[in-house]
């Protein structure tokens, strides 16, 4: 049995070298589109800010060649700058170059978007450690140094005021 990207119930979106190829009703309906509106664009309309669309495609390129599947936790934005969480699992096609072609699906969450004011990198460490990655594996997985990733969740504690890695997470899963 085969489906269309159509006639898949869940949002997915197929792309190459990060432009939006075809998409299905679902996906645009997630970011508030209609699919007409998606098709040929960039996915990095879809991002709060330029630099997560670049943070994103860094570490996806590192995670995600030779056909292995990836994901990861992040905020889009879609129209009228709603922003969400979602999770996004992907799929390179490509042996060497995982945006040539690859096929995403993306998963609404209904974890709150909070107002506090933590950058994007903040918002990528503080995803990954919700996951129950270690220092060493955010910072082997991001490309930084575990002290820099230590440094961030220090300052994002401070930030929202809590005093310890359970309340951060209990702050970021909070409604």
């Amino acid at each position: 049995m085969r489906f269309t990207l159509g006639e898949i119930p869940v949002p997915m979106v197929f792309a190459t070298h990060r432009i939006i190829r075809d998409c299905n009703g679902e996906f645009a309906a997630l970011f508030g589109f209609v699919r007409e509106d998606l098709i040929d664009q960039s996915f990095s309309r879809l991002y709060p800010a330029l630099a997560d669309f670049v943070r994103t495609g860094q570490m996806w390129r590192s995670h995600l060649p030779g056909g292995q599947v990836y994901y990861d936790e992040r905020i889009m934005e879609g129209a009228g700058g709603h922003r969400f969480w979602c999770r996004v699992n992907g799929r390179s096609r490509h042996g060497t170059d995982p945006f040539a072609e690859a096929l995403y699906c993306f998963e609404p969450m209904s974890r709150p978007v909070s107002e506090a004011t933590i950058t994007g990198r903040q918002r990528q460490i503080l995803a990954l450690v919700a996951q129950g990655k270690t220092n060493a594996a955010i910072a082997a997985e991001i490309g930084l140094s575990q002290r820099t990733v230590e440094a961030h969740r220090l300052r994002m504690m401070r930030q929202v005021g809590v005093r310890n890695t359970a309340e951060l997470i209990a702050w970021f899963f909070a409604p």
